[in-house]
C-alpha cells in the first residue's frame, strides 16, 4: 500500500541570544529531507515567540502568533524536537509552545534531538518524555544527542564525524516514520479520543 509522505515538523526550540540550536536542527531536517517518505516543515521558535502566561482569551498579538504555528502542528503527523539543555532541563520557549497546544500532539510520535555540554542535553530530553506522555504523544526510544555540541559541527554546520551521527539519525527516523505511519493510519480509521 502506497502512502503519502509523512508530514514531519522539526522544531528548533532554542531562542537564546547567540544560540547554537539552528545548527543541529537544520542538520536533522536535512537528514529527514533525504528520505522519500517524509515531508519536512521546519519550525523555529525564535520566529514565533509565545508568552509563558497562558490565556483562554489571548491578545491579538498572541492570536496572530498562534495562527502561524497551531495549524502547522495540527497538520504534522510526527515531530522532531531539537532542544538544548538549560539548567538540567529544556527551555521555556519549548514549554510555552507545548502548553499553548494540546490536541495537536495527541496520538503522534515525537523524536528527540538534544545537545549541550558533557550531558549532551539528555536530561532535557528525559524531562520531555513525561510531558509528552501527558499530552498523549508517543516519544520514540531512539534519539540523537550531541555532547559538547559546538565541537561536533564544522563552520558549515556539518557534523565533524558524520558516519556515527548520520547512522543514529537514520535509526531514529526509521522508528519515527514507523510510528508516524502507524498512528496516522489509526487516527484515520478511528479519530483519537472517540
Amino acid at each position: 500500500m502506497s502512502m503519502s509522505p509523512l508530514r514531519l515538523a522539526v522544531i528548533c526550540a532554542s531562542v537564546r541570544e547567540g544560540r547554537f540550536g539552528p545548527t543541529p536542527a537544520r542538520w536533522i531536517a536535512d537528514q529527514a529531507r533525504q528520505r522519500g517518505d517524509v515531508e519536512v516543515d521546519y519550525i523555529d521558535l525564535d520566529d514565533h515567540p509565545l508568552p509563558v502566561r497562558l490565556s483562554q482569551s489571548p491578545s491579538p498579538d498572541v492570536t496572530e502568533t498562534l495562527s502561524q504555528v497551531t495549524p502547522r502542528l495540527t497538520n504534522a503527523d510526527a515531530f522532531i524536537v531539537v532542544t538544548p539543555e538549560y539548567n538540567h532541563s529544556y527551555p521555556a520557549s519549548l514549554k510555552s509552545l507545548i502548553d499553548w497546544h494540546y490536541t495537536q500532539w495527541q496520538a503522534k510520535p515525537v523524536g528527540l534531538v538534544s545537545y549541550g555540554g558533557l550531558a549532551g542535553g539528555l536530561r532535557a530530553a528525559e524531562h520531555l518524555r513525561p510531558v509528552f506522555a501527558e499530552l498523549h504523544a508517543v516519544t520514540i526510544r531512539e534519539q540523537v544527542s550531541f555532547h559538547m555540541a559546538w565541537e561536533k559541527f564544522d563552520e558549515n554546520g556539518s557534523p565533524t564525524e558524520p558516519e556515527s551521527v548520520n547512522a543514529a539519525a537514520k535509526t531514529m527516523l526509521d522508528q519515527l516514520v514507523w510510528w508516524g505511519e502507524s498512528l496516522r493510519e489509526a487516527r484515520e480509521k478511528r479519530p483519537y479520543g472517540e
